[in-house]
């Protein structure tokens, strides 16, 4: 079983865009919230990112992973597979 992958996105926002693209390539089936526009669902994201309202905010296994730069620095470190391949909570 994969890790739960959950993604806050806007339809536009170009990082949010890549971030989604990094995960494509990786082959990571991912839950997308697109929340353009709606605050309710904001501030809900906002919460579980530690009051972050940037977009995106990547999730995996429930743990606040942060945004695209945050994403792409874990590939680069060579860690992100590890996250992706564990089954708990991180």
């Amino acid at each position: 079983m994969a890790a739960k992958v959950e993604i806050y996105t806007w339809s536009s926002c170009p990082f949010c865009i890549r971030a989604k693209s990094l995960l494509k390539q990786k082959g990571v089936d991912f839950s997308e919230y697109c929340i353009d526009g709606d605050e309710a669902a904001r501030g809900k994201m906002s919460e579980r990112a530690n009051g972050r309202r940037s977009l995106p905010q990547i999730f995996i296994n429930d743990y606040h992973v942060g945004g695209c730069d945050d994403i792409y620095a874990l590939e680069s470190q060579s860690k992100l597979d590890e996250l992706l391949a564990s089954r708990n909570s991180a």
